[in-house]
């Protein structure tokens, strides 16, 4: 299959969510949020048919895209691993949790490691304060973690 027909499956494929959810109100981001649960991100192509579907311009879509730290716009690694970042968690080593994080997984904040197996997010509250500071792995929440416990967790994600 070459790589102009995956882009056409897909476009048709968010076409047909753009249009199963476009009669709700405030449509777009159900809709956005659909075709990153299906896809993993939304990708400029998706944009451009959200907007066409919607009758919105590309960038009003594009827009809300980029303003929104929810919505990815290209794949994120195997595992995902969030720090929070918010005041409780700063104020209990965050700051330098996520320092470390950077060091470690080789890439920044809504980057994505080299080998594609880690992306690292900040977060600001997981309501996990009196906890802190506070780390996802995977999906799972991790209270008082350490650079030590974070190389722990980071080991068993890769």
């Amino acid at each position: 299959m070459t790589s102009g027909v995956v882009v056409d499956v897909r476009a048709q494929r968010v076409r047909e969510i753009a249009s199963e959810l476009r009669g709700l109100r405030g449509a777009l981001i159900p809709i956005l949020h659909a075709v990153q649960e299906e896809f993993g991100y939304v990708g400029q192509p998706d944009v451009a048919v959200v907007a066409e579907v919607l009758n919105l311009s590309v960038a009003e879509v594009h827009g809300v895209v980029t303003f929104y730290k929810d919505f990815r716009r290209t794949a994120a690694g195997r595992t995902t691993v969030a720090i929070c970042q918010a005041e409780a968690c700063r104020a209990v080593g965050a700051v330098g949790l996520g320092e470390h994080a950077k060091q470690v997984v080789g890439c920044g904040f809504g980057e994505t490691s080299y080998d594609g197996r880690i992306t690292l997010d900040e977060v600001f509250c997981f309501g996990n304060c009196a906890l802190g500071p506070a780390v996802q792995v995977g999906g799972r929440l991790h209270g008082r973690v350490t650079p030590g416990r974070l190389d722990a967790l980071l080991g068993e994600a890769r």
